[in-house]
């Protein structure tokens, strides 16, 4: 180690635990030194020629000298391709049963000694080398695979060579690939800058924290999950591999009409693993539906988590969580809950309370669900996310279990087993925030279990969601990677393997373990569970928020970035911290005011102070930030049905709540290269204000009619056009046709019409919410048109409307 790992190690976690964070990065380091292969001599391999093809249902297997290629068409047109005899599973990321095959396609012969399979939906070509291209229908290519390269020990211990042998784990590989010139890159969980992804490397490898103002890849929630958008057509591939990995993405350049056009190109190395993928195709509703049959719906959280929320590090103990509450309730600001960190725990360990700070946390918990701030403002000026559930408790879980003898939660996982091994058998030692501790193995079926219990200690202190905080997992070190050894044992099912394999699912994994106790705990109550970090499928056991090294307006724009570029990796429910990450220098009021803006159309809509980052209320910032703060806080409150409608159809459709402008246009290039807005659902297009010093804005417009909900202003699209964004709101514009439900003035449903062009109609979707469980809720659907100057609102399936309606727009 040197001077600079020491300080790393102290600015992140004390001076103490920079000492033991020192220790076990040496401990680490030897550990890998004895248990993992040495590096050495390699050598190269490549697929060869076919040397033959064996259908089956929806594809086959096509031969190689050296491989062998799975080739698989759903009946849904999605299509996976498994080299080496990678078969899907067993996959983390798949939810349920293998989707069925596609009966009417087949593989068969192509030229030149290649093959295909033709579906309705998808034409999928094997070259006799080895590319593999995806088409259109119509033949247009989507992207074209070249044949991959595996890099294997010379005397053959870390994979099979033959015809159809699976590479061994030890196995790198790389797959090269090349789409349209015009096409422009999304995706890979929550990056930085973006949405649109700029070319360069972009490792795979969920991240620990490091110093503020340190910009940094990867970072805590990496997915292997890649959007491509072009004119040709719009594609999603997902490479089904958990190992540390990199993926270089370099843009094409379009010839100007000479026919010269040089390709976009996409690398993929993995240190090893399965090289196996899945490709789905079409519109990005279609393609993000599919995503949602392969990887599990999202889950939609309870009602209240669509309110505004409130972070504390815990550390005021319940004094500070009354004057917080307090400070809500007497300025007439909603509120639905307080998130407790590390803080409220004793030595910050996981399932404890601080019985000095909180010396009744249910009696706490109690009155704030009754109301209560400091024992005075019984009503808490209409606080709670539906009106009614007063202000919920939610909170921190980490997965590092103080190595103490005595510690219960220690003294269990001791009992069942429960925890990592090295390479000798024993436990692995790590640092975590309580000091040095070990690690559950939430690959362990059984340990999930277990670990799911624990929860009920925490839903008797009143709690009512959880955020699974330094899950990636982390462990302090002052050189390296701040994680577990590379050579700790995990079961993973049953399979074996280590932290190689199980570091990027390991905290999907313990979300698992979570939702499943809770559902167990309460089963009919849908839990409440954030995760710091995850993989592809975590969107079926909660949700997640930003992942962030910076503040200012850099982390501003970088916020809005992760949040879309999350969603389009199926994670739809996420938010970014109000005016930066935790442990953050504070902001400006400007700066805090346009975040908390910003945040009121977010579905996670969260204020977090720390030590160090002062306090995050809106009242701390003066009296003209908290004036706009309210008004954005009740815009929030009134489109709370329209939030919970967003969250139904997400789970219906996989569909995110922010989606980019293009989402409904993928094809327009203007709106590809937009990152300064969002589409929230169909109806609304927000335009946050994203520098300092900005009173108006430009504004790029999809195709139609667009309705300034402040003025009334009307502009068509698809252009790009100058709005008002003063101090007191950011831009929104309403789209023409949409019928938007929103919270009356009783705080009943009402349905706000924006007026479509005459000679159109439009419509809507209204999710009636009328439980935190899992009953299916129904969808009702509303159309609209215009009559003369009269626009008329009809419910599918019945005569009556069933909700008040104000109809705006109709004087355009």
């Amino acid at each position: 180690m040197d001077a600079r790992g020491l300080v790393r190690s102290v600015r992140l976690v004390g001076a103490a635990q920079g000492l033991r964070a020192a220790r076990s990065a040496w401990r680490g380091r030897r550990l890998d030194a004895r248990a993992l292969p040495r590096g050495g001599r390699e050598r190269a391999r490549v697929p060869g020629p076919a040397r033959g093809a064996e259908p089956q249902p929806g594809g086959g297997v096509v031969h190689f000298e050296r491989s062998s290629l799975r080739v698989r068409v759903t009946a849904g047109g999605v299509v996976f391709c498994g080299w080496d005899g990678a078969a899907p599973e067993p996959s983390y990321a798949l939810a349920g049963a293998y989707p069925q095959a596609d009966a009417r396609a087949a593989l068969e012969p192509d030229k030149d000694g290649g093959w295909r399979v033709v579906s309705e939906r998808v034409l999928v070509t094997v070259t006799r080398l080895g590319a593999v291209e995806v088409r259109t229908p119509g033949g247009v290519v989507l992207r074209r695979d070249l044949p991959p390269r595996w890099w294997e020990p010379v005397d053959g211990a870390g994979g099979g060579t033959g015809d159809g042998a699976e590479g061994g784990a030890g196995s790198r590989w790389t797959q090269r690939s090349e789409v349209p010139a015009d096409a422009r890159f999304f995706g890979l969980g929550g990056r930085t800058p973006g949405p649109r992804l700029r070319g360069g490397p972009y490792r795979l490898w969920n991240a620990g924290p490091v110093p503020f103002g340190t910009r940094r890849d990867p970072r805590s929630l990496t997915m292997p999950v890649l959007w491509v958008v072009a004119d040709a057509g719009s594609h999603l591939v997902f490479h089904d591999n958990s190992w540390d990995g990199r993926v270089t993405l370099r843009e094409g350049v379009e010839g100007s009409g000479s026919g010269h056009d040089r390709p976009g190109r996409c690398e993929v190395r993995m240190s090893g693993g399965p090289l196996r993928y899945w490709v789905l195709t079409g519109a990005p509703s279609r393609v993000l539906h599919g995503w949602r049959t392969l990887t599990g719906a999202p889950v939609p959280p309870p009602r209240w988590a669509l309110g505004h929320q409130a972070g504390l590090w815990g550390a005021g103990g319940e004094r500070e969580v009354r004057r917080v509450v307090a400070g809500y309730a007497e300025r007439g600001l909603p509120l639905s809950a307080v998130h407790l960190g590390a803080g409220h725990q004793r030595g910050r360990r996981a399932f404890t309370v601080d019985s000095g700070r909180f010396p009744d946390l249910p009696a706490l918990a109690a009155s704030l669900r009754g109301g209560g701030g400091d024992g005075g403002d019984g009503g808490n000026g209409g606080n709670g996310g539906d009106g009614g559930d007063g202000v919920r408790l939610v909170s921190s879980v980490d997965p590092a279990v103080r190595a103490e003898p005595g510690d219960p939660v220690y003294d269990g996982g001791r009992g069942e087993d429960a925890f990592v091994r090295d390479a000798r058998g024993g436990p692995v030692l790590g640092v975590g925030r309580a000091g040095g501790a070990v690690y559950p193995d939430f690959t362990d079926p059984r340990v999930r279990k277990w670990w799911g219990g624990l929860y009920a200690e925490r839903l008797a202190q009143g709690f009512s969601g959880f955020c699974h905080e330094m899950n990636d997992p982390v462990s302090f070190a002052a050189f390296g990677d701040s994680t577990l050894p590379r050579s700790a044992r995990h079961t993973l099912e049953s399979r074996g393997g280590d932290h190689r394999e199980a570091h990027n699912v390991y905290a999907l994994a313990m979300a698992r373990a979570g939702f499943e106790g809770l559902r167990g705990l309460r089963p009919h109550e849908r839990p409440f569970l954030l995760s710091r970090s995850g993989w592809a499928g975590l969107q079926r056991y909660g949700g997640t928020w930003t992942d962030q090294a910076t503040s200012g307006w850099e982390g501003l724009r970088d916020a809005l970035a992760q949040v879309v570029g999350l969603g389009l990796c199926g994670v739809p429910y996420c938010g970014a911290d109000v005016g930066g990450p935790a442990g953050s220098p504070p902001p400006s009021p400007e700066l805090y005011l346009r975040w908390f803006q910003l945040g009121a159309y977010l579905p996670l809509f969260r204020t977090c102070g720390a030590p160090g980052s002062g306090r995050r209320e809106p009242w701390e910032f003066g009296p003209e930030v908290l004036e706009h703060a309210r008004a954005a806080l009740r815009e929030r409150q009134r489109l709370l049905p329209y939030f919970t409608t967003l969250a139904r159809l997400a789970h219906r459709s996989g569909a995110p709540y922010v989606r980019p402008l293009w989402w409904a246009a993928p094809k327009d290039r203007a709106l590809r290269e937009c990152e300064d807005a969002f589409l929230l659902g169909d109806a609304l297009l927000v335009a946050p204000v994203l520098e300092p010093g900005v009173a108006r804005r430009t504004v790029r417009l999809p195709r139609g009619r667009w309705y300034d909900t402040a003025t009334g202003e009307v502009h068509e699209g698809p252009d790009q056009v100058v709005v008002e964004a003063p101090l007191s709101r950011i831009p929104v514009l309403a789209r023409a046709g949409s019928v938007v439900p929103v919270a009356g003035p009783g705080g009943g449903i009402e349905l706000e019409v924006w007026a479509p062009p005459h000679g159109r109609t439009g419509g809507g979707v209204v999710a009636a919410d009328a439980g935190d469980g899992f009953g299916r809720v129904e969808l009702e659907r509303f159309s609209v048109r215009m009559l003369g100057r009269e626009a008329v609102v009809a419910r599918d399936g019945t005569a009556e409307v069933g909700y008040p309606v104000r109809v705006r727009g109709t004087g355009a």
